[in-house]
């Protein structure tokens, strides 16, 4: 008896197949795309755009110029920084076409913040008192109010580092900009929080900008419904 073949997992195709398959018209597999990085790429333009509606359109046509341009993306490359990259150029146009002002908005005034975020505490096994519960959620939210005020400069290295636990190295592919420069503007935004709220930040980081299953779901049905309309490449 020959042996079971194993069947390929969605979390275990790699960026380089899926992008084959996209570039074939496979719509699952734009799908498992979509479902692997939606969260990177909202909280990267809602960091930007501070604006949850906006950035889910913005997370939209992100992915419909991704599913134009497949063919460009090279597999030696990180799919997650191609697509990043894309996101944040629609945040940025985006940006432009609502200031309504001529010229560029340049990335550099939008991105550009030291040590990795410390690591969350350890959450106990134990069920959270009510309480407790409802004390966090206030804090996540005037947390996430206050990233919302950061200078731009500082607010997507932020939330990329802090919020979405990306490294030094892996922001500064991202955005095109100097490790050194990571490593300054996430140590001054951090600074910039913590003098703004006497409350440790560090707690409810990781809960900011929560991407639920329904805003996940709601932005892969509306992209798939609209590359279905896509003419052949």
């Amino acid at each position: 008896m020959e042996p079971a073949v194993a069947i390929a997992t969605p979390d275990q195709i790699s960026d380089g197949e899926l992008a084959r398959r996209i570039v074939s018209r496979d719509t699952l597999a734009f799908e498992i795309l979509m479902r692997r990085h939606n969260r990177l790429l909202y909280r990267t333009v809602r960091g930007i755009l501070r604006n949850d509606q906006d950035a889910e359109d913005c997370v939209q046509e992100a992915y419909l110029q991704a599913f134009r341009s497949m063919a460009s993306f090279r597999s030696e490359a990180r799919l997650s920084t191609w697509l990043v990259r894309i996101a944040i150029n629609q945040a940025l146009e985006k940006l432009r076409r609502s200031k309504r002002e001529p010229g560029k908005v340049a990335l550099d005034n939008v991105v550009d913040l030291e040590d990795h975020l410390e690591a969350v505490s350890t959450m106990t096994s134990a069920p959270e008192r009510p309480d407790h519960i409802a004390s966090r959620h206030q804090v996540r939210k005037v947390l996430e109010s206050k990233i919302d005020k950061l200078p731009d400069a500082f607010r997507t290295v932020f939330m990329l580092r802090a919020v979405e636990d990306l490294s030094v190295e892996e922001t500064a592919e991202c955005l095109g900009i100097p490790e050194a420069t990571v490593r300054t503007r996430f140590f001054r935004a951090r600074s910039l929080l913590r003098e703004a709220i006497a409350l440790d930040v560090d707690l409810a980081v990781e809960e900011a900008f929560s991407f639920d299953g329904a805003r996940c779901d709601r932005i892969v049905a509306s992209v798939l419904a609209r590359i279905e309309h896509e003419p052949p490449g």
